[in-house]
């Protein structure tokens, strides 16, 4: 255990370097390629609707398919990542993200455009806690809210491509059958940039050390990796024999289901609120202004994610390790919530262009500046090394059942009850999540194995045991 606490306070102590950039970079591509991927079909959709005659339900499915698979994906690759390891399955998740996005793009009907979206969906599933929880264990102590946030933030770029290529594509006056399938073919590009650096990556150092047992292999691939950057005091021993946590255990330990049920219901609270609109935003500002053409509904999108969207992420990531990751998303939550609500209740406001950007503008900061920062991080967090990307899995899964029914029900809900109505709906949604981060536990500034007692190995507890009995 000495060996070990070697390589994690080497870690938890090593001072920002090129390193960490580096990791947030392998890491950050990839959820660009989750968000622009996730967000396109919002443009998308509207041509689509219009060349295959869609009705509102199969709108909703097409919206919403990708995320069901996000469930399977997270679920299926973050355990698996827990029993093969992180690297045996970064480039994967990549390459079915660059496949799925690639088919969609030659979609012959609806059906195999769902089909493809679908394989897609596996792919950016798996992608969530692979990326979190190795950037989460490459990460120093006293950074470690801002380097996954900045991982996460690459969403943004995201956010701000999607609408970009889409007033580009249509302003170029590009055939709209043509255009659309441009608009989603064009996520292949970032995951297949990032492949080859993710299989050459090694191993997380806290994985191999605390599951594998492999100090001694963890300390030279770090050294080669940080070119150096982590120093190791000392002379290490030899192996130490690995400790994992039994899917079994994982599921009927008390603790842990309480962490996966804030964890997990924080973020589908949330997903159901943010998904539901940013994926229909041009929906949504249809609606707001009917007569307005698809490049000015692009435009208004594109100005509310610069303008709210990103800024929010900006300061979440400078101020989250210092605010404290609990406490940001309990801020976020409350005054997400409160703009849900004035957009349900204030009589003509959804009516009324600029106020509604206004309102609207202010929910998407604080959404970044709080919860769909927040949640991606604290299940990287708050789980043991060896169901890290488990619980992450988990949590990240579920959520994206929230963000399904979100989407899906989200044109039937404006349909029946108007835009207002629907984001009374919305803001129940957060205020729920803001009850169920009060379960969890703050991990700002603490190393995220000082929560977890770790037991001894078996080589210890033999060398123990002769002890007590010399």
């Amino acid at each position: 255990m000495e060996d070990n606490n070697k390589v994690l306070n080497a870690l938890d102590e090593a001072p920002l370097s090129l390193f960490h950039l580096r990791a947030v970079l392998i890491s950050g591509l990839g959820f660009f390629t989750d968000a622009y991927d996730l967000f396109i079909i919002g443009a998308a959709l509207v041509l689509i609707k219009q060349q295959w005659h869609l009705d509102q339900t199969m709108v909703g499915l097409v919206g919403s398919t990708t995320l069901i698979a996000n469930f399977f994906g997270a679920f299926i690759f973050g355990r698996l990542a827990d029993v093969l390891g992180r690297k045996t399955l970064y480039g994967l998740v990549a390459i079915i993200m660059s496949v799925g996005a690639v088919l969609t793009a030659f979609s012959p009907n609806i059906f195999w455009l769902i089909a493809f979206r679908f394989i897609l969906g596996l792919g950016i599933g798996g992608d969530y806690p692979i990326s979190a929880v190795l950037m989460s264990e490459y990460a120093n102590i006293k950074d470690r809210g801002k380097l996954v946030g900045m991982v996460f933030s690459m969403q943004a770029l995201g956010l701000v491509a999607g609408p970009i290529v889409a007033i580009t594509l249509l302003a170029s006056g590009i055939n709209h059958d043509l255009a659309w399938r441009i608009m989603l073919g064009l996520g292949a590009l970032p995951a297949l940039s990032v492949i080859y650096a993710r299989r050459k990556m090694p191993e997380s150092p806290r994985y191999k050390t605390q599951v594998l047992g492999q100090t001694q292999n963890a300390i030279e691939d770090l050294q080669t990796y940080t070119k150096n950057q982590v120093e190791f005091t000392g002379t290490e021993s030899g192996a130490v024999q690995g400790n994992r946590m039994r899917f079994i255990e994982f599921i009927t330990n008390r603790k842990m289901m309480i962490t996966l049920l804030g964890t997990a219901g924080t973020w589908f609270a949330f997903d159901y609120a943010y998904y539901g609109n940013s994926i229909s935003t041009p929906l949504i500002m249809k609606m707001v202004s009917p007569h307005a053409s698809l490049i000015q509904t692009e435009a208004w999108t594109l100005i509310i994610f610069l303008i709210a969207a990103v800024p929010g992420y900006a300061l979440a990531v400078s101020k989250i390790d210092k605010i404290g990751h609990k406490r940001l998303q309990l801020i976020g939550f409350l005054v997400m919530g409160l703009a849900f609500l004035a957009m349900g209740i204030i009589p003509g406001i959804t009516s009324t262009l600029v106020p509604f950007l206004v309102l609207y503008g202010m929910s998407y900061f604080f959404a970044e500046f709080g919860p769909n920062t927040t949640t991606f991080i604290l299940p990287s967090e708050l789980f043991p090394v060896s169901v890290r990307t488990t619980g992450h899995g988990f949590s990240a899964g579920i959520a994206k059942i929230g963000a399904f029914i979100g989407v899906f029900v989200f044109p039937l809900l404006t349909k029946t009850l108007g835009l207002n109505g629907t984001f009374i709906i919305t803001f129940a949604f957060s205020m729920l999540g803001m009850l169920l981060t009060l379960i969890l536990p703050e991990p700002a500034n603490k190393s995220i194995e000082s929560k977890h007692e770790q037991r001894p190995s078996t080589q210890m507890a033999v060398v123990q045991r002769t002890r007590r009995n010399a």
